[in-house]
């Protein structure tokens, strides 16, 4: 959904290519000329992108490749809550959200008829800001309300939507920053002049309809905001940080106050001032041709005129002299941020910095990394670079273990700053770093999403691309001198604390409920634009399926199958050991390989083991899942041989370390009491509680006591015993099957005879036969509510309709649900409903169905969405779109790299030998609505269901949950079961 970013990544993008070796003058801007078009491109720049200027002033920047028939675009607009009206904060952000609402030729079925009673709706919401007194307020609300529902009768809600779901777009999105306004879309290559056409469209008139019920939906996102702590300790941080500059002096969603008096002039102002073509720019990453799109961009854009865009001015901030604390309460657990001012992003600082950052936190071989995670010092520990046009800023935090106070957390981070102020951190770290943004730049170049947001970053931050492509040469030049007396220069006692403790938040503000009526949505509608875009020709993209015999090279090494797949790519590889053995199989497992992590071996200390592994540019992970756990392994390929090597060796040979594990059970108890503080892991456990009983996977973990007479030695045995497990060998690299077999045939171990895997323990998803509430307090502003119920056990041939019904019905913002409970009825920023296949073949499915509203609106927004899982509303056109968008979805969808791997071994795990997704293509234009709406009145239609509902005590009355079913509260202990 239409969002905000809060922490903008930003990335300085450094690339590798063959070419690596050759010197900076081979690095430059080169123009270039073709087809009536001046671009300018950066000479061996392994992205092939092209940056081109329209005569309006658009920048266009196109970076093509053939790896999947789809595209990245990006719309982007150098406006952000940094150029919000300090009389209308929030102004960007709810802008964004008007730009999904059409224009003049779309949205809309009767522009002549809506436009005067949308005029008349403008001018109350003047008069309405400027009264004072509430009763008249109300009263001109009451008015607006009342001729929204009159104009709503001419509007097509969510046609937008409609129109990308039907030409097989995906991540239809946007968000706003500080910065920034983002428009989102993935689409397939076919779709480039619908999507100009559109976009074009889109831009030209932005129509202001349906507002009051879309403002209702920032105010939901407002409230979401106030529920979350790390929102409130950011906020805090930014308005300490910056006092003069609008980073801190504005909130990207903006103040209660004035979300309250929205001005549907001043919204239209700052579009007419900011969105002009010499502010923006259109981002393409993927498979087209470069010369052809330019020339339809240019066609579909030319019609915007260039204005002069005020500049942003601000007063320099003051020097800090002394540490700046705050503090903010909320229900989630203990934590301190901290943060150092930098000069802004095109200083030589602001590199440094992002440096800085890394030899800090690298997740591997950072002196945060060492000194304090390794050696469990700390619950939990970071530092991040955030850097902007104007400032940069270096953020560094942690989490308290049990019994340290925020003021020792603070006291042990900055004892790291001082570190790196007098050089205390490896000499090789540099070298490290640098080989592990080779590597990261490899992979990133890969994704056409990772390569648009670089591209993104250079033109919101209005970077230097010729300095990104160069950023390996600049980190190569850099010595540790030069970090140590950067360090000495910024790292001062010049920081901002934010003190997080955990308490009631006793300066709660929420947005109150208007009193707004339901508006019509118009679902079987289409305007003229739609049917004129639905209608232009496009060549089709033949679907490309699965073979498992042909696309998976297999080979043996001893008693191991290896099965690869082959990168054309680059140098990269990533290796994955897939034992089927879980957390359901010993709950101890995920403890253990947790563990691993603070554990060396008789000749080297775990420290060194990962400085040794970041040296490499190597990576490991252990994913224990509920039957399966994963080794996840990445890396260079010349480095493949050490990298696993060296992992075989911790495994089998990690040594007790009774310190690390006193430490280790220590942090184990703090992390269990914080997530008792954290509301999203509350509401899984509730949701486990539905969905499996009493005794559920969720809470199937130790009691205190069984923690606290836990011994080391068990845990190590449980690692030692996984190398005895046999286990599938998944490739993707530079190398073959049989080569990767017969190295893994020298440098992997292979026990005289495998450990046999015990039966799982099974948990068996309880069917619901009476309506049933699951109630936990938490303190907070929203109510969280969850329908659950155990459908049908698993069926392949079911999959079609499944997908079909979940599409049309409550995935994605085209569909039934967010139409109806957020764009009709105002009543929740984010609803969906899913029906959820088992994970096996023997297994129940599982509907779930989602709706986090206000306090106040919980009465409706339960029965709004009761009503839609009693009676599926009917619309073919929408039927016919959601069917056909999902066909153009899975025609350029392509599974590619381990991916491939993965996807064959889980369709072993359902009983198939064939891609399922060919059978959904095939059978989706078959489908009825007839047939979606069966399924629908056997899985969902009046059946019984389990709520479960976290919400603030007091808040919702008694009777209104009774209402629902037995009610039942449950305690914490209950849900996490210790």
């Amino acid at each position: 959904m239409y969002g905000i970013t809060f922490l903008l990544s930003v990335f300085l993008v450094s690339c590798e290519s063959e070419q690596e070796a050759k010197s900076s003058k081979d690095y430059a801007w080169k123009t270039v000329e073709a087809n009536g078009f001046t671009y300018k491109i950066v000479e061996n720049d392994p992205s092939n992108t092209r940056f081109y200027e329209l005569e309006n002033g658009l920048t266009v920047i196109l970076s093509p490749s053939t790896k999947e028939p789809r595209i990245q675009t990006l719309i982007a607009t150098k406006a952000g809550s940094k150029t919000d009206p300090a009389s209308h904060t929030g102004l960007a952000h709810y802008l964004e959200h008007m730009l999904f609402k059409g224009t003049d030729k779309f949205g809309t079925l009767d522009w002549e008829k809506e436009k005067p009673i949308l005029e008349k709706i403008e001018s109350l919401y003047e008069v309405y800001n400027a009264e004072t007194d509430e009763e008249k307020r109300k009263e001109i609300y009451r008015e607006i309300d009342l001729l929204s529902g009159e104009a709503a009768k001419y509007a097509i809600a969510n046609e937008y939507d409609r129109i990308m779901a039907g030409m097989g777009a995906t991540g239809t999105n946007a968000f706003t920053s500080v910065e920034e306004t983002v428009y989102l879309e993935d689409i397939p290559s076919n779709a480039v002049s619908k999507f100009l056409t559109v976009q074009a469209e889109r831009f030209r008139n932005p129509v202001l309809r349906l507002f009051h019920t879309e403002l209702e939906a920032v105010y939901e996102e407002k409230n979401r905001s106030i529920d979350s702590d790390g929102s409130k300790v950011f906020e805090t941080l930014f308005s300490n940080l910056f006092q003069k500059h609008n980073y801190g002096l504005q909130t990207t969603i903006g103040t209660v106050e004035h979300l309250k008096n929205p001005s549907l002039v001043e919204i239209r102002k700052y579009y007419e001032t900011y969105y002009v073509p010499n502010n923006m720019a259109i981002i393409m990453s993927g498979d087209f041709n470069p010369d052809e799109v330019i020339k339809e961009i240019d066609e579909a854009f030319g019609y915007m005129e260039a204005k002069p865009v005020p500049e942003y001015k601000f007063e320099l901030e003051d020097e800090i002299q002394s540490p700046i604390k705050k503090e903010v309460f909320g229900p989630e657990s203990a934590e301190i941020m901290m943060a150092y001012r930098f000069p802004g992003a095109n200083s030589e600082n602001a590199k440094l910095l992002n440096l800085v950052g890394d030899i800090l936190t690298n997740g591997s071989a950072g002196v945060i990394d060492l000194n304090l995670v390794k050696k469990q010092r700390i619950l939990d520990a970071y530092a991040f670079p955030y850097v902007m046009k104007d400032y940069g800023a270096l953020f560094v935090g942690g989490a308290p273990t049990e019994g340290q106070t925020l003021e020792e957390v603070e006291a042990l981070l900055v004892e790291q700053v001082e570190k790196l102020k007098k050089g205390e951190f490896s000499d090789d770290i540099l070298t490290a770093i640098v080989n592990n943004s080779k590597r990261s730049n490899q992979q990133s170049n890969e994704s056409y999403r990772s390569r648009a947001y670089k591209l993104l970053s250079s033109f919101i931050l209005e970077q230097d691309w010729l300095a990104s492509v160069k950023e390996i040469e600049w980190l190569e030049s850099i010595t540790k001198q030069d970090v140590i007396d950067f360090a000495n220069k910024y790292f001062n006692d010049n920081y901002v604390v934010v003190y997080k403790r955990q308490g009631e938040n006793k300066d709660v503000e929420k947005v109150e409920k208007p009193e707004i009526t339901p508006v019509e949505i118009n679902r079987e509608a289409q305007s003229d634009f739609f049917k004129e875009v639905s209608a232009m020709p496009e060549h089709p993209i033949d679907p490309v399926w699965l073979d498992y015999e042909k696309d998976i090279d297999r080979a043996s090494t001893g008693s191991y199958d290896v099965l690869a797949v082959e990168n054309k790519d680059n140098n990269l590889f990533k290796l994955h050991y897939h034992f089927n053995i879980g957390k359901w199989d010993n709950r101890l497992l995920p403890m253990a390989v947790n563990y691993l992590e603070f554990l060396g071996t008789p000749t080297k200390s775990a420290e060194e083991i990962s400085t040794e592994f970041y040296g490499l540019a190597s990576t490991y992970y252990i994913d224990v899942r509920d039957k399966e756990t994963i080794i996840y392994f990445s890396g260079l390929q010349e480095n493949f041989n050490e990298t696993v090597e060296k992992f075989d060796d911790l495994l089998r040979n990690c040594v007790v370390d009774e310190e690390a594990f006193k430490a280790y059970i220590a942090r184990l108890k703090q992390a269990r009491e914080n997530n008792k503080e954290n509301r999203a892991i509350i509401a899984s456990g509730m949701q486990n509680y539905a969905i499996y009983g009493e005794n559920n996977p969720f809470n199937n973990a130790l009691t205190t006591e069984e923690l606290e007479e836990l011994k080391a030695e068990d845990l190590v045995e449980i690692i030692h015993d996984m190398a005895a497990y046999k286990h599938n060998i998944l490739y993707y690299g530079p190398k073959s099957a049989k080569e990767t077999a017969e190295v893994m045939k020298e440098v992997h171990y292979t026990p005289d005879t495998f450990k046999e895997y015990a039966n799982s323990k099974e948990y068996i998803k309880e069917q619901q036969t009476d309506n049933t509430v699951y109630l936990t307090y938490y303190d907070m502003v929203q109510a969280e509510i969850y329908w659950l119920r155990n459908g049908n056990k698993f069926d392949n041939a079911a999959l079609p309709t499944i997908w079909a019904f979940n599409n049309y019905f409550g995935s994605g913002m085209e569909s039934i649900v967010f139409q109806t409970i957020r764009e009709s009825m105002a009543l929740a920023y984010s609803s969906y409903a899913q029906y959820r296949t088992a994970n096996d073949l023997n297994a129940h499915n599982t509907f779930v169905a989602y709706v986090g509203t206000q306090n106040d609106k919980f009465d409706e927004a339960v029965g709004a969405m009761n009503n839609l899982l009693t009676e599926l509303p009917r619309s073919d056109k929408a039927f016919e779109n959601a069917k056909e968008g999902q066909r153009k979805k899975l025609a350029t969808e392509r599974v590619t790299g381990i991916s491939i791997i993965h996807n064959y071994l889980n369709a072993q795990r359902y009983g198939r030998d064939y891609d399922v997704r060919k059978v959904i293509y095939e059978q989706l234009p078959s489908l009825t609505f007839e047939q979606v709406n069966d399924f629908y009145r056997e899985e969902v239609s009046g059946k019984p269901y389990t709520y479960t509902i976290i919400a603030g005590e007091g808040k919702i009355s008694d009777n209104q949950i009774n209402a629902l079913g037995k009610v039942r509260v449950l305690t914490l202990e209950e849900i996490f079961g210790y």
